[in-house]
């Protein structure tokens, strides 16, 4: 068994968030419009926490095949915002006392969590 997941990295910018509204259909103004975000309690702009996410079915796909991710199990928690130019690191290590079950995060370049929790991969013992 694989004892992490390799990490996966990307910066989000505002081109990111923007795309991504438009390929989810989200067009929620805390993405997309600085001076209403600037006014809520985020304080600003913030990128979609499914954004992020992703970074950690792309960090299995890497890992252990594209297969990984059907019908793969995860349960998360967003920590944390993530906010234009921030760098989002995804990655895993084995759960020594979960068979088949990888903690996983997603950090930003300060090494704080803005998405914790678990997975485990298609196929991997339950």
């Amino acid at each position: 068994m694989q004892n992490e997941i390799l990490p996966v990295s990307l910066k989000i910018t505002q081109d990111r968030i923007n795309a991504y509204a438009g390929i989810t259909g989200d067009p929620n103004p805390i993405h997309l419009d600085a001076a209403f975000a600037a006014k809520t309690e985020m304080g600003g702009i913030i990128a979609h926490g499914t954004l992020s996410m992703n970074l950690i079915l792309r960090a299995m796909a890497e890992t252990f095949g594209p297969d990984a991710c059907d019908d793969a199990e995860m349960d998360i928690r967003f920590v944390k915002p993530v906010r234009v130019d921030d760098v989002v690191t995804a990655s895993g290590t084995h759960d020594r006392e979960q068979p088949g079950r990888y903690n996983v995060q997603v950090a930003n370049q300060a090494g704080e969590p803005v998405i914790v929790g678990w997975v485990r991969p298609a196929g991997a013992p339950a």
